[in-house]
């Protein structure tokens, strides 16, 4: 892989708060067209990273690109070619949907169309509605849209559904697999483990200011264990043979952990079937990617700002 096939480049990168480390020589890529989240507890140095790749904080060591330049030197055009959607933002609260999207739009040498940018955030219809008569999750959706009023290649998103009921997180995941089918390139923090699952090609988890993690969601989700859990319930005064290996459950049902779940399967299934016995909840699951996100932050603080 080439330089020009990436969008940001990390090496070495380290921020120190006086005798604080808060972020501790983090090494990573995020290639052109990929959504690319980063997940940590408060505290764990993700806001301090993603701030250095946007600009807004200087480094202490290391080396950072972002999309061929260096953030710390807030060069014009790599400005132009960024959308930002940030954790908490202040925007004119008594100017309308469109007059702000067109205010942000008058900013960029080739912006999106407004309406266009309206639509695909779904505010259609507040578009002439003041921002300050808008709900919460209406808000955000407003920070998306005048993060894509100049039409960026890459896009930042901090915890950009927040505050959205079920079915604007599910419209607003569609907005984003979009921007990314025309090549956009999307680095999302997010404390959703369903968003990150849903919506990123890799994940890199932090901790103690180091990536501990960085994979695909699914084969982070099989890097905690290589165990499989299998569930299941028996019908009353059926008993269950001790060649299967299963434990009880103080639930009533029976819980197998295996290594080799194809053959464990055959054999449970097969006993049942010669049984004639209906295995109840039959469930075959692997670790999750919260399952892995949870054990290696474990020890982290829950409140900070870094």
């Amino acid at each position: 892989m080439t330089a020009a096939d990436l969008a940001i480049e990390v090496r070495g990168l380290r921020k120190s708060y006086g005798a604080l480390e808060a972020v501790r020589g983090i090494d990573l890529n995020v290639e052109r067209g990929e959504i690319f989240a980063m997940l940590g507890p408060n505290g764990a140095g993700k806001t301090t990273t993603v701030e250095i790749l946007e600009g807004y904080r200087t480094r202490t060591a290391g080396e950072a690109r972002v999309l061929g330049h260096d953030p710390a030197r807030h060069e014009r055009d790599l400005m132009q070619r960024m959308g930002i959607v940030l954790q908490q933002s202040g925007v004119q609260q008594y100017l309308t949907v469109r007059e702000i999207v067109a205010m942000y739009a008058g900013y960029y040498p080739r912006p999106r169309d407004v309406d266009e940018v309206i639509g695909l955030v779904g505010l259609n219809e507040a578009a002439d509605q003041r921002i300050i008569r808008l709900s919460g999750g209406q808000h955000r959706r407003v920070d998306l849209a005048l993060a894509l009023a100049g039409d960026p290649e890459l896009l930042f998103l901090d915890e950009p559904t927040t505050g959205f009921d079920p079915s604007a997180r599910r419209q607003a995941w569609e907005t984003i697999r979009a921007l990314a089918a025309l090549g956009k390139t999307v680095f999302l923090t997010t404390h959703f483990m369903d968003e990150a699952q849903s919506l990123a090609n890799r994940v890199a988890i932090i901790a103690r200011g180091e990536i501990v993690a960085i994979g695909s969601p699914n084969t982070l989700g099989a890097r905690g264990s290589s165990s499989t859990l299998i569930t299941f319930g028996l019908p009353d005064g059926v008993a269950l043979p001790g060649a299967i290996g299963a434990q009880p459950e103080a639930s009533g049902s029976w819980r197998l952990e295996t290594e080799t779940p194809t053959r464990v399967l055959h054999d449970l299934t097969g006993w049942a079937m010669g049984a004639g016995v209906e295995l109840i909840g039959l469930e075959v699951s692997r670790p999750s990617l919260e399952d892995v996100y949870l054990e290696l932050t474990s020890e982290e603080p829950e409140e900070g700002a870094a």
